[in-house]
């Protein structure tokens, strides 16, 4: 055994064990919070079996469900996308009233593309335009370039 300064010698392990009495009183208490949180919760479980009744239990053959309110969440995103892309491709690609009190009527995006093409596209006629320039709205000139319909700047 390893001496110290003073020549006594030095333990280097625990002179007493654990002691007994500690141990049993703290598992005896832990005993205790359990079954008291066991009744606690009973007591509890039980209150609000009678406060809130449940009513009568649903039928096994009743297979209806009450939704929540909206904003629901989706089921299926990528079914609601698919859905949505193909009523507007329908929407595209079909005649239809825009609105029939004001006479509006649709037509397929193809055939909206050929009649642009066939008539041209509106040109403003005033004579900024037809100089090359046209007037910012604080009054400044600005040269802008109009394209021809093949695609090349005019005057090429």
């Amino acid at each position: 055994m390893p001496e110290s300064k003073a020549g006594i010698t030095e333990r280097r392990y625990e002179a007493q064990d654990v002691s007994l009495h500690g141990m049993v009183y703290s598992a005896l208490g832990l005993a205790v919070l359990v079954i008291l949180g066991f009744l606690a919760s009973w007591f509890v479980f039980k209150y609000y079996v009678q406060v809130q009744k449940l009513g009568p239990p649903a039928s096994p053959f009743d297979n209806t469900r009450t939704l929540p309110p909206p904003p629901r969440l989706q089921v299926n995103p990528a079914g609601d996308l698919k859905a949505y892309q193909a009523e507007e491709d329908a929407i595209l690609h079909s005649y239809g009233w825009a609105d029939k009190s004001a006479g509006v009527v649709r037509i397929p995006i193809e055939r909206a593309m050929d009649l642009s093409l066939q008539r041209g596209f509106p040109v403003r006629k005033n004579g900024a335009a037809e100089e090359g320039k046209t007037e910012a709205p604080g009054g400044s000139r600005l040269a802008a370039r109009v394209a021809a319909p093949s695609g090349a700047p005019e005057g090429q």
